[in-house]
């Protein structure tokens, strides 16, 4: 069966705090934000600059608890600026067969202009009868209002090739 990649973690708006350019790498990000969505230190992660599409791979350094801090450092530090708002967010890399024996859970964080959480959710998948179900549930705070974030939906997926 072929690998696939899942989103496993998601830091949602969190704010640039500082951007440190003459340092070996990384990102440091308050190891408070890291536990809530299960990222862990030295986990490779994307982050998304949503203020000018810059995208970029790199690995997870913890910042003070607390701290509240998110630092690009090294050449990511060169593409963002103090304030920007950042997507970090890792996969899982599974086999097709392993959500045939159980549920995938994807934990989310959005955070408002401080780096304060405002909502923590998951998004589920759980192996059903021919195929997958897709569901959301809050864990704190509120889910956030857009279409395409689904309460639930069914999909025949993994059929097998005849």
């Amino acid at each position: 069966m072929s690998g696939i990649r899942l989103l496993r973690a998601k830091l949602h708006q969190v704010r640039v705090t500082h951007c440190e350019r003459d340092y070996v790498g990384s990102i440091g990000v308050d190891i408070d934000l890291m536990e809530q969505v299960g990222m862990l230190p030295l986990e490779q992660v994307d982050v998304v600059n949503l203020e000018n599409g810059n995208r970029w791979s790199t690995y997870l350094l913890p910042a003070p608890r607390q701290s509240l801090r998110i630092s690009p450092n090294g050449g990511g530090a060169m593409l963002c600026q103090t304030g920007d708002r950042l997507i970090i967010f890792s996969y899982a890399a599974l086999k097709s067969s392993d959500l045939r024996r159980g549920s995938h859970v994807a934990r989310v964080l959005i955070s408002g202009a401080d780096n304060r959480p405002l909502s923590l959710f998951e998004q589920v998948l759980q192996p059903r009868e021919g195929g997958l179900r897709y569901s959301v549930r809050a864990r704190s705070g509120e889910l956030p209002a857009q279409p395409d974030l689904l309460g639930y939906v069914d999909t025949q997926l993994f059929s097998e090739p005849t």
